[in-house]
């Protein structure tokens, strides 16, 4: 069982190689799958499939649990899921569970610059067909479809609150991490050293000063999301819950639709009932 073995020496991965170009490629078609098939995920009964979706999720991370400790690789510092892209998968079981509309905001951050940027250059070393291979890609990717078939199918949405809220939920973290790097000797958050393989880290100069970078970029994304998503919305949405929760965040203009996100021509609809 080498595809499950520790040593990556017949596995090793390569950014933009065959193997990632067409897990690039499975990615994008199954978001625009999403896409298209919209309606029929809105006027459909897909509890069930959530549910085996976040059975998924649990499993697969109970077999790469299973995978470190049956190696001896499970350890302290690096194993715990404190990695923001760990922490998507937990909201986003959260999420198909409870359906909560906080833990979609916090998510579509993480899931938009966490875990789409780790599709694209991955911090990885086993490649095709290793487990960790579908282990890394499965749960980063599904952390995505997720988001976005809570968009499109939910009629789900983030507003300017969204923004402040996943950069007051990273900075409350922060300090947690901190701690727990320095009791471990771990590198949660990349915060003590950048990974060992490529990665967009590279181009964000020195420790520490990617870290401010990273923050920086967290807080610019967040903002362009929001920018983008309103400026493309005009009308209101038609659900009278989604307006009654905006009141509830403090707004006094009501929420918006994204044509580019639910299509021009369709309204925004509450589908949390």
């Amino acid at each position: 069982m080498d595809w499950f073995g520790a040593s990556n020496a017949f596995f090793e991965f390569g950014m933009f190689s065959v193997s990632h170009f067409a897990v690039l490629g499975v990615f994008v078609s199954i978001i625009s799958a999403l896409f298209l098939c919209r309606k029929i995920l809105r006027e459909g009964q897909w509890r069930k499939s959530e549910i085996l979706i976040t059975c998924s999720f649990i499993l697969f991370e109970a077999v790469n649990h299973f995978w470190m400790y049956k190696h001896g690789l499970w350890k302290l510092g690096r194993s715990l899921p404190l990695e923001l892209c760990n922490i998507a998968v937990i909201l986003s079981v959260i999420l198909l569970l409870t359906k909560n509309r906080l833990v979609f905001e916090l998510l579509f951050f993480l899931a938009l610059a966490g875990a789409s940027q780790a599709i694209i250059t991955p911090a990885l070393t086993y490649g095709f067909p290793h487990f960790r291979f579908f282990h890394f890609f499965y749960s980063h990717m599904m952390v995505v479809w997720v988001t976005l078939y809570f968009v499109w199918a939910k009629g789900y949405f983030i507003s300017f609150m969204s923004v402040l809220k996943i950069v007051g939920f990273i900075n409350l973290l922060l300090p947690a991490i901190l701690f727990m790097n320095n009791v471990s000797e771990g590198n949660y958050w990349f915060l003590r050293h950048k990974p060992s393989s490529h990665s967009i880290l590279d181009i964000l100069g020195p420790y520490p000063w990617y870290i401010f970078s990273l923050e920086g970029i967290l807080i610019g994304v967040s903002f362009i999301a929001w920018l983008i998503t309103r400026q493309w919305n005009r009308r209101p949405a038609s659900s009278a819950v989604q307006g009654a929760w905006l009141s509830s965040q403090g707004f006094i203009r009501p929420p918006f639709r994204a044509p580019f996100l639910t299509g021009r021509n369709e309204s925004l609809r509450n589908t949390d009932e």
